[in-house]
């Protein structure tokens, strides 16, 4: 069951054959010598047990058979395409529960009063949806319906009102390729591009970036490039806790040598030290993963990255005035043959990195000019890295350039397109990569095609009706349009805008304006609880292991991977979602009912193959274990670019000033014991503080008068967060408090400008403490203590 060593590898080190994970245990890389310091993820385990007790048999035929639902880093059944051994994470046990709970008491919705003051988590713990309802306006709650009334009325309205005054929306809430296909291709019959998910939110940013200066749109190497390469830099993501599984992607590549950095303004405990549960040395003894750490100020990712850059070129200049240097450039810090022949952009760049002065790059980043040295030693004297990068990078006003920054260092050592090399931007969900691809977009057709006239043209060829040619309306967009009266039908499959969006009250205010609504789920969420304007209707949906002949998801290392039906309990009249988006729009557009049928899956991964030239191999794709990596190990192999021009682009960058008054504060958002926006945990296990907690710097807290557990509140122009205090190693003048909670502070209006996604992470507030009333006894925090 369990491999050491080398065996633990698919494949020899992906740098240099020689190069080789040692043998045996390490105990230099041992956090602890005393065993069993950190027990969180053994008893994970037995929670999970306990959880799905009445369900055993099912949750472990999904844990052995089906492709992981959690994260995208894709391991089907317990193992993948990297490692031999086995993988089993936190996140994936904690939503295994969703797919192996009993349907909710359909008699529990008829009175919404006692559901409403339920959190998600509460919802959801009701059990499953098991049959369509419906509420209208002035109802005190649902009535069970029949699926052939729930569409009839759906579809009515559609047909009554101008499809651009209707909206739909995927969450990714496990959902497989086929899903995500077939929901964008009914959306366009009915005649419209109002259709988005949640990759929006994500990594859009990236999509934007990558295919500006790279021709490509997705991570362009392997995970195997993670092992045995000399250096891995983390940029904006806290893997450890989003995504687990590559914590042991980690702890082997450090056993073959490499060299882990993180880049972030809060060091991450879970980063610094972490206990992989499914390998016995790392269980017992915990990992210490990472060997540099960099802080900066939120935002401050270009100033940073800029002055890295400088340091690169500067020693760059003065190695090649050296006359003792010898021709074979020994020393040399940027790779300059490769970017005189596979990259444009290159002097506007350097022009601008030149004209940013140490003073403002040190001001705007928060770190020290030492600091941005050292990191451009690490990547000057690598042979070969690898850039990871996650929603630190991207929810940010300045998001595609903040990737642009990350992209523009790689070109200068030329680390993409070759073994060991690349830019990976990590998906935080199984279904989103697949879903950006697949088309359910607001911005873009299958295959990443632009929603405009030519690409119309092909897709109305392919389907056999007229597809509209203009963008359709991004969620920011959509909630806008929304309060202004000019949306009529709102089709949610999954997620919870009043959650997840900036400015809750706003969205609830705007989704209580819809006419009908429709929420097509597996469980309850809050936003089914706000007053209809006229009408909400509730539909049930089948999970991915429920789906007759089996459904596709696609990884980070855009793995396309097949995931079996499960043979199991089914619930209710919940149904597989490509089936009903298929007859909504038959019933909206009869007329079109031959060219809107899938006989099965297996049908809709043949159109896949016809509609997106790199799934082509995806009508392959039919039993567990199944799977295809499109566009090979990795994209843009031998310098090859598909660009217009066939280069690599640099892209210069402007670093901009924030100013601040003096009590204002940057203000991040991150994760807790959570998955996206599901929190599991009313205390993070990793740092052991509350969902209130706000992590400030030891030095403003004393310079504050502030104590730990003191309440507080965080104020600007959109709203009012209270919480408490805890010294955390944030960086100076910034805050950290948890999503989605910290949405009340999230300018709505503020969005990057290519993919118009929120700017979570860009947040100005004040921090006041909150005074004690005369009288009233002041509740101090205890924290969990641990052994």
């Amino acid at each position: 069951m369990w491999t050491f060593g080398r065996e633990a590898l698919r494949a020899p080190s992906p740098i240099d054959p020689a190069r080789q994970l040692k043998r045996g245990w390490q105990p230099e890389f041992w956090a602890s010598r005393v065993p069993l310091r950190q027990t969180h993820n053994l008893g994970e385990i037995f929670r999970t047990l306990w959880e799905n007790r009445d369900n055993l048999d099912y949750a472990w035929r999904i844990l052995t058979h089906g492709v992981c639902d959690g994260c995208a880093l894709g391991t089907t059944g317990m193992r993948d395409w990297t490692m031999k051994n086995i993988h089993l994470c936190n996140v994936r046990l904690r939503l295994l529960r969703l797919n192996t709970m009993p349907p909710l008491d359909a008699r529990s919705l008829e009175d919404i009063e006692k559901l409403c003051p339920l959190r998600s988590r509460d919802l959801r713990g009701l059990g499953r949806l098991p049959y369509p309802f419906i509420r209208r306006r002035g109802e005190r709650g649902f009535r069970r319906i029949g699926w052939d009334e729930a569409l009839e009325s759906i579809a009515g309205r559609i047909r009554r009102t101008d499809p651009n005054r209707t909206y739909f929306y995927m969450t990714s809430r496990g959902e497989p390729n086929e899903n995500y296909y077939a929901f964008q291709k009914a959306v366009r019959a009915i005649g419209t591009n109002n259709i988005d998910n949640a990759a929006r939110i994500c990594h859009s940013p990236s999509t934007f970036a990558l295919k500006a200066a790279l021709g490509v749109a997705a991570t362009t190497c392997s995970y195997r490039d993670l092992i045995g390469t000399d250096l891995v830099i983390f940029l904006g993501s806290n893997v450890a806790n989003n995504q687990p599984v590559m914590m042991k992607y980690l702890f082997y590549a450090k056993k073959a040598g490499t060299k882990v950095v993180v880049v972030n303004p809060y060091r991450e405990p879970a980063m610094d030290v972490y206990y992989v549960p499914s390998d016995p040395e790392s269980a017992l003894f915990g990992t210490r993963m990472t060997d540099r750490f960099f802080q900066i100020k939120p935002g401050g990712d270009i100033a940073f990255l800029t002055g890295v850059a400088k340091h690169m070129l500067d020693h760059d200049r003065i190695n090649r005035l050296d006359q003792r240097r010898s021709e074979s450039a020994n020393g040399d810090w940027i790779d300059l043959r490769f970017i005189e022949e596979h990259t444009v952009g290159f002097e506007d760049f350097v022009r601008h990195v030149e004209a940013a002065s140490w003073e403002a790059l040190e001001r705007e980043s928060g770190a020290s000019r030492e600091e941005m040295r050292a990191l451009a030693e690490l990547i000057g004297r690598a042979r070969t890295g690898v850039f990871v990068w996650g929603m630190g990078i991207t929810q940010h006003a300045c998001g595609e350039d903040n990737v642009h920054a990350i992209i523009n260092l790689a070109l200068l050592k030329g680390f993409v397109g070759r073994r060991g090399c690349g830019l990976m931007p990590i998906r935080g969900h199984s279904g989103v990569q697949g879903g950006a691809e697949m088309g359910a977009y607001a911005t873009a057709f299958p295959g990443g095609l632009p929603i405009n006239a030519e690409s119309a043209r092909k897709f109305s060829e392919l389907w056999g009706f007229p597809v509209p040619d203009q963008p359709g309306l991004t969620v920011p967009e959509m909630l806008d349009a929304a309060l202004d009266g000019k949306i009529d039908v709102l089709f949610s499959v999954g997620g919870s805008f009043n959650e997840v969006m900036p400015d809750p009250k706003l969205v609830e205010r705007a989704l209580e304006r819809i006419p009908l609504r429709v929420h097509f789920d597996i469980a309850l969420s809050s936003q089914m609880l706000l007053d209809p304007a006229e009408e909400v209707i509730l539909l049930p949906a089948a999970t991915r292991y429920e789906m007759p002949g089996g459904v596709t998801e696609t990884s980070t290392e855009r793995r396309v991977i097949f995931s079996p039906e499960i043979p199991g309990p089914r619930v209710g009249e919940a149904r597989p979602e490509w089936e009903v988006y298929m007859e909504l729009a038959r019933r909206v557009r009869p007329e079109w009912a031959d060219r809107l049928t899938f006989a099965d899956t297996t049908a809709i991964r043949e159109e896949i193959a016809r509609a997106i030239p790199l799934y082509a191999e995806i009508r392959n794709l039919r039993r567990e274990g199944d799977s295809f990596q499109y566009g090979g190990p990795l994209l843009c192999a031998g310098w090859k670019f598909p660009t217009p021009d066939g280069k690599a682009h640099f892209k210069a960058l402007t670093v901009a000033e924030r100013q601040l008054a003096a009590d204002q504060f940057l203000v991040v958002t991150r994760r807790g014991k959570q998955f996206n926006s599901i929190v599991h945990e009313d205390t993070d296990p990793i740092n052991d503080l509350p969902r209130d907690a706000v992590l400030i710097h030891p030095d403003d807290l004393a310079r504050l008068n502030l104590t730990e557990g003191m309440k507080v509140e965080l104020v600007n122009e959109h709203g009012v967060f209270c919480g408490r205090v805890f010294a955390a190693p944030v960086s100076r003048g910034t805050l950290q408090i948890y999503w989605p909670e910290g949405n009340v502070l999230v300018d709505p209006t503020s969005r990057s400008p290519l993919a118009r996604i929120p700017a979570y992470k860009d947040i100005i507030a004040t921090l006041r403490p909150v005074p004690v009333q005369e009288g009233a006894k002041e509740e101090i925090y205890e924290p969990v203590v641990r052994p």
